[in-house]
């Protein structure tokens, strides 16, 4: 559906095209590259440049799916109503609960994150700063959608002018442009134990790890559902995802491997890169660059959040509260709703036992690869109904439906390595745990409620509401 501002009680559609443009070439790129990359890199070492090409090549048949099925019908509820089309309206509801959950719990992380670099930088309690952050991003959530966009914009720009910068000064320094340098060439590649030091299983429990930092590319089809040419922009996003990971994941990480052995990264793997290179005030750089990519994450996360507590609730599986919206179009409800939800567990981030707060983020650990495994099954299923009908959107899936039933044996392999991975084991019997509740909650939902909703017959989904 693609609303506009001047439709009582729906969300606005004021993004701009330079926001959606940015927010996909940027949605790529999350705080997990610039401070977990360099736990994969010590765990498969060099190699791990294969980890996340597996990584991002299974995100890059995921959108082209997503970008099918939003282009022909785009929606601000986008996979959580097209899993509802295709599986019936349990799928949609615990698809749509699973991945406000995900969001909600990213808030206290991300928060927790900024706090701890503008407390260590400029002083004062990490929970006054958790509380200003949250509570300015929340503000321009709430002002208009293009606030969050305007917002977003510039944190993605920042992201990608640093992210160019880094891979740059890598080249260089890589070709020996750096004389005082202390690094050169690329013989960290096989130093110190060769390009694969642990086993081809260290670069399969590494893409475990990298998987969850590409979280976040599926929002722009969220997004541009509130914007005036939602299919426009999701097919440029689509279209143009290979190059962005290419760039921004492998070709950064391949910098970092080259250039420092993978076992030297105490100080996280671009600013050892930086420091070694020896660019003056590497730290101050790379907090500022962090600090950008978390205040990303974070308004993100209250955006994504709230649109799709919105989506259900406009499905009826969300209280009708969460529909309200403010006269821009915002659903100031679903916003502060997310808000406060993750508000709560950034508190309990402080109060809480490290081990009790780890236990809840745990319940979120796999929910990525629930939601990709969702949108195949949505896609192979929506797919035919497509071809059959003679449907031709501006996207198609490649090689389908043979490509498409690949990636979700891929997912189903994925997640039973986790399952036999010790460091993986709990974020899979806890999400597999939250995954088993919401989806019993459905399915009860669907028996006593019906199967009919705002989205849920898929021979009248072009006017389907939210």
């Amino acid at each position: 559906m693609t609303t506009t501002k001047s439709e009582p009680g729906s969300l606005g559609a004021s993004l701009k095209p330079r926001h959606i443009t940015m927010i996909s070439i940027a949605g790529v790129i999350g705080a997990g590259l610039f401070v977990g990359s360099a736990t994969a890199i010590e765990a498969a070492g060099p190699a791990v440049i294969i980890s996340y090409a597996l990584a991002g090549t299974l995100v890059v048949f995921v959108m082209r799916m997503l970008g099918e099925m939003a282009t022909a019908n785009p929606d601000t509820g986008s996979f959580s109503v097209y899993s509802e089309r295709a599986m019936g309206r349990w799928a949609g509801f615990s698809v749509g609960w699973l991945y406000w959950w995900f969001w909600v719990l990213v808030i206290p992380v991300e928060a927790t994150a900024a706090a701890s670099i503008l407390s260590r930088v400029i002083g004062s309690e990490q929970w006054v700063w958790a509380l200003a952050v949250t509570v300015l991003l929340t503000a321009t959530n709430l002002a208009s959608v293009g606030n969050y966009g305007e917002f977003e914009f510039w944190f993605a720009l920042i992201k990608v002018v640093a992210i160019v910068a880094f891979i740059a000064i890598g080249v260089l320094a890589i070709v020996g442009v750096f004389p005082g340098s202390d690094v050169s060439g690329v013989s960290k590649l096989w130093e110190p134990n060769g390009f694969l030091p642990n086993g081809f299983g260290a670069v399969i429990a590494a893409m475990l790890t990298t998987m969850f930092s590409f979280m976040g590319s599926e929002i722009v089809t969220i997004a541009a559902a509130e914007s005036p040419d939602p299919a426009k922009g999701i097919s440029r996003a689509v279209n143009s995802v290979i190059w962005r990971i290419f760039l921004f994941y492998i070709g950064s990480i391949f910098v970092v491997v080259a250039l420092v052995p993978y076992d030297r990264l105490d100080d996280g793997s671009y600013q050892t890169v930086l420091q070694a290179i020896g660019i003056p005030g590497s730290a101050r750089i790379m907090d500022v660059v962090v600090l950008t990519a978390v205040a990303s994450c974070l308004n993100s996360a209250l955006y994504t959040a709230s649109r799709m507590l919105f989506s259900l609730g406009t499905r009826g599986d969300a209280p009708a509260v969460v529909r309200k919206v403010t006269g821009n179009g915002v659903p100031w409800v679903a916003v502060i709703a997310s808000m406060a939800l993750g508000f709560v567990a950034v508190i309990g981030n402080y109060v809480l036992p490290d081990k009790i707060f780890g236990y809840l983020l745990a319940t979120s650990g796999a929910v990525a690869l629930f939601i990709y495994l969702a949108i195949a099954v949505s896609q192979l299923r929506l797919g035919r109904t497509m071809r059959t009908r003679g449907e031709v959107p501006p996207v198609r899936m490649w090689l389908f439906p043979y490509a498409t039933s690949g990636v979700i044996v891929f997912i189903v392999a994925v997640l039973a390595l986790m399952a036999f991975d010790e460091n993986q084991q709990q974020a899979i019997s806890f999400s597999l745990a939250s995954a088993v509740i919401i989806i019993a909650i459905g399915i009860y939902r669907q028996r006593t409620l019906g199967s009919s909703s705002a989205a849920s017959d898929p021979t009248d989904e072009k006017d389907s509401l939210v």
